[in-house]
This record gives structure tokens, sequence and C-alpha cells, in this order.
């Protein structure tokens, strides 16, 4: 009697310590989400009187990958309160839900390309023809990678979520002074570069790297970009930064598919964002039109090649990605 009135006290135990675990993961997850949904009406409140620079509600055909990788448009354009503008930022970052791996391919400005129903131009020329849907086509045509989503951040959108994610700055380590057309002067060093500093840092192109040094910095700061949102700070600052972007940015994500993905790239992917940068070496040389100025003429071919054995996890030297990291346990 006493051991079945022992055990049946044992189990009450038992549930009672159950239900107060439960309450308090209960009570941490709406702190959690209440939380986050205040720092996103402070965003939002920061936001109000901003006024929107970007069209809303593009049209954007874009195509579904086949194996279920998720490839994103993104997007960076200096509108200057302009509805058309051309797009100065191009990549298209994919996310492969299998192995959690996300992966950039940024795409120069000065490549001439065919663009379709119009004239060849330079590729930022797409976008400021006729949208993200023309670029999407344009990208298709040229490199044969379909696209699914995009998302266009004006600068001063980026500008603002840097203040707003690191009011105290992000730290680079500037290689040279930089001042020409990006409306600040950088002295060499490391230092905490905020908003503006940091747009200038990426955009800066006057040296003998020109574009492509350009673009290396762009991976840099998007790189320590994803490292200070990781830091614990970071992720407490990261939905009053979206709230406060809202009038610099458009997409044609649901609210769910953006926070989901955003939730996947930065918390479920340990490894260091993948890079390649068009066109790949060896592959281009100068040229110049009377109609669209200096050019990057490209060899297709090898660059739709180069792409798609860095999307598909293939390296120059024959080996693929997981070989390597089975090599680096």
């Amino acid at each position: 009697m006493d051991s079945r009135y022992n055990k049946r006290k044992e189990r009450k135990g038992r549930k009672k310590k159950r239900y107060r675990i439960l309450a308090v993961l209960l009570l941490l997850i709406f702190s959690v989400v209440g939380y986050s949904a205040y720092q996103y009406y402070e965003g939002t409140k920061m936001a109000k009187d901003e006024p929107t620079t970007l069209k809303k509600d593009y049209k954007f055909n874009g195509t579904k990958d086949a194996n279920g990788k998720i490839n994103v448009l993104l997007l960076g354009i200096d509108s200057r309160g302009e509805q058309k503008s051309r797009s100065d930022t191009m990549i298209v970052a994919q996310y492969d839900p299998k192995t959690e791996q996300t992966k950039m391919v940024s795409l120069m400005r000065d490549m001439y390309v065919k663009i379709p129903g119009y004239q060849n131009y330079k590729l930022n020329t797409a976008f400021f023809l006729g949208g993200p849907e023309l670029l999407r086509k344009t990208i298709k045509e040229n490199f044969g990678l379909d696209i699914q989503y995009y998302m266009i951040v004006d600068f001063k959108g980026f500008e603002k979520s840097i203040d707003t994610l690191a009011p105290e700055g992000i730290e680079i380590n500037v290689e040279k002074e930089m001042s020409q057309n990006i409306g600040v002067t950088l002295k060499p060093g490391v230092q905490k570069l905020h908003g503006k500093e940091l747009l200038g840092y990426a955009r800066f192109r006057h040296d003998a790297q020109g574009d492509f040094g350009r673009v290396a910095r762009q991976q840099k700061v998007l790189e320590a970009v994803k490292e200070k949102v990781l830091s614990v700070g970071g992720v407490a600052k990261l939905p009053k930064m979206i709230g406060a972007v809202q009038p610099y940015y458009e997409t044609n994500m649901s609210k769910w598919n953006e926070i989901s993905l955003l939730k996947d790239v930065l918390f479920n992917n340990d490894k260091k964002i993948k890079t390649l940068t068009v066109p790949v070496e060896g592959s281009y040389q100068n040229g110049y039109y009377s109609h669209a100025g200096a050019v990057l003429e490209v060899d297709f071919d090898k660059n739709r090649q180069a792409i798609q054995d860095f999307l598909n996890g293939k390296n120059q030297d024959g080996s693929s990605d997981s070989e390597n990291s089975s090599d680096n346990q």
C-alpha cells in the first residue's frame, strides 16, 4: 500500500516538474516574441516619417530551383529620390536547406550583356530599363541562372540598418585612404565604421582594382555584418533594424519566408559564406562602345560553367565541397 502511494506521489511530482518546465519555456517564448514585436514596432516608428524611395510591388516572374535551393537577387541602388535608377550592387544569394550552406555570386555591373528587347548594354542598365524582372531575364539569358526572389535595398536603408544594428560602428580594416565619389574620407587601418562610412568603403572603386576591388569589399562587408548580427547584441537589435528599414527596401518574399530564410541563413549555418565574382579570372577583356562607355566583354560559356560549378559544389581543382568539408574534419 505504502509503495503504491509513494509511486503515485513520485508520478505527481514528476508531472508537476514537467509542467513547471513547460511553463518556464512558454514564458521565455512569449517574452522573446513580445520583445521582438516591441523592437520591430520601435523600428517602424523610426521609419514612419521617412519618404519611401522605392517603387512597390515590382513585377517578377521568378522560378523555383528544381533542387529546392533558394535563389535571391540582392540589389543595392542609389535612388536619390528617383523612381528609376541603375543597380549599383548585384548579388545572387543561394541558400541550400539540405546543406545549410549560403553562397553568393557577385555580378560586375559593367559586363556588356544582351538585354532582352533592347540593344546590348551594361548589366546594371537592365534594372533601369525594366526593374528587377528585366534584370532577372537578362541574368537568365546571359548566365543561365534562374532566380526565385528579389530584394532591393536603397543605400539610405543600408546606412540606417547599420546604425540601428551597431550604433558604435562595425570593425573593418581599411586598406588605403578612400574618398573619391563616396561622400566620406576614410583613413587606412582597423577602425569602426558607421553606416555612411561603411557604405562608402563598400562602394569605393577609384583605384587600380576598380570594380573588382569594390566587389571584394562588398563581400567583406557582408561577412562583417553577418558576424555582428550573430553577436548577442546584434540578435536583440535585429527586429528593430528590420522595422527601421521598411521604407528603403522592397521584396517579393512574404514576411514569413523572409524571416524564415533570415533565420536559416544566420543561425543554422556556422560556415563562412562562399563567394564567387563574375566574370571569373581569365574570362573577360576591356572594351568600349560609344553608347555604353567602358565595358567588360565576357566569355559567357566560361562564366556560365563557373557559376554552375560553384553553386553545385564543384571547386576549380575538380573536388567537391563535401570532399573538402570531410577532409577538414
